[in-house]
């Protein structure tokens, strides 16, 4: 049986996907087969050639290949992948189920970055299918999600009893670009724009509910050079998972919240206001289109702006955990802090690339060996988790109080 494993990226020549492609190239074995696998298969090749071409990578890296996949057509692109050992979704999470089933087809392990709440319990569903063909789908293996629920997780494992889990992410980048942007989005404008306009789901006095859009909770102090900002309650995949897991320890109140940049968060809501959020297409010059895939697709293609030194980006994920340690009421702070990776030329956006890389590394050495389709706070180790980060030069720290 040969010990070569195939790695496939799904979206590998997109935003995210790109980053988990650079991390495989950097950390997998070198009997490993990095499959860069888009619709855009011109720019997969290009980005197959630039790695192949790279010093850092010996400049002869002969693992990574391009080739065309198109998740619309689940069979054809099911069999294109046949053998692979993990498939990683880096497409639209609107394709999530859409490529579990691709997944299963081919007889490979799963990883996402997330759902946005309602795709996560959906696919959520699929852990039977999963266990009964021995493979792992793990949902959410991002920043938010992913490094969030294994520092909620983290913090947990220090209470006897959780009441209230807040994760709270904030981010500032101070770099000088030769351009300023009029959206600076790093992953897909339309997800934020869902972020910004579908009801955020809570978890409240033990149940499920949902708040208006953009609603905030008053003032957060986040570590420098971040400082304070309000950040405003999102629909995310946390929210989906973290009251199920935790719920053998009590916990009554699960929330989500992100500070983005004030003057990013204001033009995004004047999209929404305008309408350009909807997702009922809508007729202009004799083509129906949806308003919010045609300002997705102009935000996606600007040009893209060049640092003018080095970049100054810093961001933290962060997991508020309350509860009670030996009768005493406790509060534990788990964050991960990153500033990017200089050698590779890449920003805070690490934090969201890289961890479905680890994970799927950690799948293939034998360090995660559960199955099913399950959210990363039950999946992944978070310990060993956490040493893969710091080779990754991503700092978690956990404090009480």
């Amino acid at each position: 049986m040969s010990l070569m494993k195939t790695f496939v990226v799904l979206g590998g020549a997109g935003a995210m996907g790109r980053i988990t492609v650079r991390d495989l190239a950097e950390f997998a074995p070198p009997a490993d087969r990095i499959i860069i696998a888009d619709y855009n298969l011109a720019k997969a090749k290009e980005m197959a050639r630039s790695l192949k071409l790279d010093s850092r990578l010996g400049g002869n890296d002969k693992r990574i290949e391009a080739i065309f996949a198109d998740v619309t057509k689940p069979k054809e692109c099911a069999k294109k992948l046949k053998g692979a050992f993990i498939i990683i979704n880096c497409v639209q999470y609107q394709f999530n189920l859409r490529i579990m089933e691709i997944a299963l087809l081919a007889g490979a392990h799963y990883i996402d970055l997330g759902g946005l709440f309602h795709m996560t319990r959906k696919q959520l569903k699929l852990n039977a299918r999963f266990k009964k063909k021995n493979l792992l789908a793990i949902l959410g293996m991002g920043a938010a999600p992913g490094i969030t629920n294994l520092l909620a997780w983290k913090a947990s494992e220090r209470l006897d009893r959780v009441n209230r889990v807040d994760i709270l992410v904030a981010g500032t980048d101070k770099t000088n670009y030769d351009r300023q942007q009029v959206l600076p989005v790093s992953y897909s404008l339309k997800t934020i724009l869902e972020e910004f306009s579908k009801p955020p789901a809570v978890f409240k006095n033990g149940r499920f509910g949902f708040l208006k859009p953009t609603s905030a909770d008053g003032p957060h102090q986040f570590p420098q050079p971040i400082g304070q900002r309000t950040p405003m309650f999102t629909l995310h995949s946390e929210v989906a998972t973290l009251p199920i897991s935790l719920k053998p320890k009590g916990v009554r109140e699960v929330a989500f919240r992100i500070a983005f940049d004030p003057v990013f968060t204001e033009r995004v809501r004047l999209l929404c206001d305008l309408g350009f959020s909807q997702e009922k297409p809508v007729q202009l010059q004799g083509v129906k289109v949806a308003p919010i895939d045609v300002v997705n697709r102009l935000a996606m293609n600007q040009a893209a702006a060049k640092p003018m030194g080095p970049l100054k980006q810093f961001e933290v994920l962060r997991a508020v955990v309350k509860g009670t340690k030996n009768g005493h009421k406790t509060t534990i702070t788990a964050d991960c802090r990153t500033e990017g990776i200089p050698e590779w030329g890449l920003g805070t956006d690490v934090d969201t690339g890289c961890p479905p890389s680890i994970a799927a590394l950690m799948i293939a050495s034998g360090e995660i060996q559960t199955t099913g389709a399950r959210p990363p706070e039950t999946a992944v180790p978070a310990d060993l988790f956490f040493k893969h980060l710091e080779l990754r030069k991503m700092r978690v720290s956990v404090s009480i109080g």
